[in-house]
């Protein structure tokens, strides 16, 4: 993994690879741009909550 991502956690990698595949199938090479995949993303939030439980690492 290069760039912005240097480490993904296997509890997490789940997520990481969901979101490179809506981006993948969502690009422009697929006459989708930057609005329309913000719109995308945004009807997919719809209806659904971000939860986050934070996990004590000792």
């Amino acid at each position: 993994m290069n760039g912005v991502y240097q480490h993904c956690d296997e509890q997490h990698l789940y997520r990481y690879l969901t979101e490179f595949d809506f981006r993948y199938n969502r690009r422009a090479a697929l006459k989708v741009d930057d609005d329309q995949r913000a719109v995308l993303a945004h009807k997919g939030a719809a209806g659904k909550r971000l939860t986050y439980r934070r996990i004590d690492r000792a």
